[in-house]
This record gives structure tokens, sequence and C-alpha cells, in this order.
């Protein structure tokens, strides 16, 4: 059975000499994670006479979502930006690990066999302290070290421990997010929390106020912060630098909107032609909650005001 699914190049099959290999979801590729990317560079420097390529292995869609939809997480990062992030992170190769119902009932040994074994030839695995495998979740970190004399590899364990002794991990960046705090969701992911969708069409109030928006639907699925205004910034996916913006995320009250979105307007820009254009939008701190105004005066005294705040935390050294 091919268990690998190929994105943007990436390899598939049993690979033909061996690797260091990194697994797990992997979710918005935070410190801890690059913690567990930079061991398996060293130990990959240690196995042999010559470096061994690092492999990191994520899961799609995210486990529990198979196993226990209703308790699927929103997620922090799309497969695609997982991926970039990877890499970038010092993964020689990244794979996709297609779960699966089929999946999720394999012993940690067949886990083992299948995959460190038979597909990525390990001679040397690192995951974090809290990583699981194969029914029931019924293997961990010290199970998997323990098979690794018998299938000769060696694997290693990391505790994720951030500030003040605790562990990051993708489920607090998620509550962080939730929350509106992406000032500390940035410093535990190491850069700001963003999201990537499609510019549509609003309804140009943005535009009559003097505050031309680009607009973004929520992506189904991904976790987006609370509602409210927010520092940051916009990128164009095709290409560009990111420019400065004011985020407002919610369902325009005001105005008795109901749907909500993701509004960016770019600082000093009234020329942009975004409609049909992929962006991302990156939150770097939250301005104020979503307030209800009394009437559209009272919201663009507000606005030119959040702007002046929007300066001010761009500009703020980091």
């Amino acid at each position: 059975m091919n268990v690998w699914r190929a994105i943007d190049g990436a390899q598939t099959g049993a690979r033909s000499a061996p690797s260091v290999a990194t697994i797990g979801v992997f979710d918005g590729v935070h410190a801890g994670h690059r913690r567990v990317l930079a061991r398996s560079k060293n130990l990959a420097t240690e196995i042999g006479a010559a470096p061994l390529p690092v492999v990191a292995v994520t899961f799609d869609p995210h486990p529990t979502a198979v196993f226990a939809p209703d308790r699927a997480p929103l997620m922090l990062t799309t497969v695609e930006q997982r991926i970039e992030l990877l890499r970038s992170a010092g993964a020689d190769e990244v794979r996709v690990l297609a779960f699966s119902a089929e999946m999720a009932r394999w012993s940690p040994e067949d886990f083992v066999a299948r995959i460190l074994v038979g597909e990525l030839r390990a001679a040397g695995v690192v995951v974090g302290a809290n990583f699981t495998y194969g029914s029931r979740a019924a293997g961990d970190a010290a199970t998997l070290a323990a098979s690794g004399p018998e299938h000769g590899f060696i694997a290693e364990g990391l505790t994720l421990d951030g500030r003040d002794d605790l562990a990051y991990s993708s489920t607090y960046v998620r509550q962080l997010v939730a929350e509106g705090d992406v000032a500390e969701a940035a410093h535990v992911l190491q850069r700001p929390h963003s999201l990537r969708g499609v510019v549509v069409e609003g309804d140009k109030r943005g535009r009559e106020m003097g505050f031309p928006t680009a607009n973004v639907l929520p992506p189904y699925g991904m976790a987006v912060p609370a509602d409210g205004v927010y520092a940051g910034w916009l990128r164009r996916c095709d290409g560009g630098d990111p420019m400065p913006a004011a985020i407002s995320v919610g369902s325009n009250p005001t105005f008795d909107g109901v749907q909500r979105r993701v509004e960016s307007y770019v600082l000093d820009r009234d020329d942009l032609e975004l409609y049909g254009v992929e962006v991302e939008v990156s939150f770097v701190s939250r301005i104020r909650g979503q307030v209800r105004f009394e009437g559209m005066d009272a919201l663009v005294q507000r606005m030119h005001h959040d702007v002046v705040e929007v300066r001010e935390a761009l500009s703020a050294p980091r």
C-alpha cells in the first residue's frame, strides 16, 4: 500500500538510503517543533561517516479528524504551509502521510515496521516527548526507543518546554489565537500566526470611509483570532513584500453584519487591486476587541485612532 502523498515534489515510496526521521503533525511548526528538527540535524551528523538526510513526516488530515471528528482541532497551518516551514526549519525532505481509519488500527509495531523501517530506512528517529503512535496511542517515545535496537535505529524523545517550564504545543498556540493573544502566539511560533485566502468582494463600506480593505473569508477548519482589530501584515502569495495593515476580524456589528470575515486595510494604500488574489494575512498584536459603534462617524473616528496604534505596534522593537 502506498501511504505517501506527493506534494510540491516530495519523494514517495521507500527510500534507497538511510535517513534520520522526525514524525508528528507539526501543526504550526512552533519553537518546540524546531527544537526537534534541530536535534534531528545534529543526530544526522552523529550517525555514520557522512550526515544523513533529515526526513520530516507530517500527517494529513490530523489523526483526530479521522478517529474522533467531533474533536478535530482547528489547524494553525495548511499542509502546504507546514511543508514550507518544515523545510525552512532544516528538513531535507518532507513527506505527507495520508492518515486513514485503516492506519489508525495499526499496532505500534506495524507503524515501526511499515513506516520507519520499510519506507524511511530510519537510522535515527527524533520525536517530541508527547508523541504517540499505533492503535489507541499505545506507542510513545519510550516504546519507540525500546524498539530501536531490534530495528537498527536510535530513537529520542525531546521535552518541548518553553518559558516558565510551560510545554510548547499546538494546543497551547490554538488557545492563544482563540483568545486573541497573537503576540504570545508569535513568540511560541517564532513568527506571526497567519491565514491565507483569496480576496473577495465585500460591502465596500471601507472604501467609502477612506479605509479600503482586502476581504478574506476565514478558511474552513483554520484557527482564526478572536474578533477584534489587529496590527499585522498583508502579503500577496504570488510575490511581493509584506505590507503593514490594520486587520479587522469579525462580523461588522455596527452594520448588523452576520458573516465573519478578515478585513485588511493596507496603511496609506488605496490603489491595490486584489480581488481574486490569494493573500497571506499575518497577525502581530491585538489593538482592541470588536465594538458596535453608534453610526459610521463614530466608527471612522475610531478607525483613525486604530491606524495610529497599528503604526506604533508595527514600529515597536521585537
